[in-house]
């Protein structure tokens, strides 16, 4: 009987410390809940499972994030001067067969070709390779470099034998939270190359990348200056 007296004592206790503990939140506006639960109650509708409101707040800051479509031209020129692409033989094929690896980098400019902006910079995984079309496909993973602006990714097919799009994975400085796809064009297999990316995530392009692209021939050349690296020719602090 003794115990269970204590027994209720204890619980009675207990209990009060807790409503004490309880209207002292309360007094400093604080729910007992958690410090944020009267603020997400706000701004949450009521009528919400938890899993439910989870991604319709989800679902808010992501329709945030900017959506305007933004093109982005850049040539990517193999001036034979990196020595680029180097390529590793998995297969026993004198050909090039699933499983060889393509590392490579090539210069970057401007789709106007008046700038040096960078370099790109990356990996090829060999996947099939196509005798009919006397070509092959890769899977590709890679980033252009520009500078001071930062970079951008990009992943997905790369076949040598006809226009693919590859998804913009991310980037860094003026890309960061960048998405989308870009259209990769080859003119000369493998030293000229034509991106058009089309980007949404982020803030106005700088002018200085954006301006009137040189229409794609197999024939295009950057301008002596940008291929010299002279003062005005680059952006500041060009990739190389």
């Amino acid at each position: 009987m003794t115990a269970l007296n204590n027994l209720s004592r204890n619980h009675h206790f207990h209990r009060s410390s807790f409503l004490g503990f309880s209207r002292s939140f309360q007094n400093l506006g604080i729910s007992s809940n958690g410090p944020d639960f009267s603020s997400r109650s706000r701004s949450t509708p009521k009528y919400l499972s938890p899993t439910r409101a989870f991604f319709w707040n989800w679902g808010k800051t992501e329709n945030s994030r900017p959506s305007k479509i933004q093109e982005l031209n850049v040539y990517e020129l193999n001036e034979g001067d990196r020595n680029s692409p180097a390529v590793l033989k998995l297969g026993k094929k004198p050909e090039l067969c699933l499983g060889d690896l393509v590392p490579f980098t090539n210069k970057l400019y401007t789709g106007d070709l008046k700038k040096r902006v960078g370099i790109t910079a990356g990996l090829c995984v060999l996947i099939q390779h196509v005798p009919e079309k006397n070509g092959d496909r890769f899977e590709a993973s890679y980033s252009f470099y520009f500078g001071d602006y930062g970079h951008l990714s990009v992943q997905g097919p790369y076949l040598t034998y006809e226009d693919t799009l590859l998804a913009v994975t991310g980037g860094s400085g003026v890309f960061e939270g960048a998405y989308g796809q870009v259209k990769l064009r080859q003119l000369v297999y493998p030293t000229k190359l034509f991106y058009t990316f089309y980007l949404k995530g982020i803030a106005d392009l700088p002018l200085e990348l954006t301006g009137t692209a040189v229409t794609p021939t197999k024939d295009v050349k950057p301008a002596p200056e940008a291929k010299a690296t002279e003062p005005g020719a680059t952006i500041k602090n060009f990739t190389n």
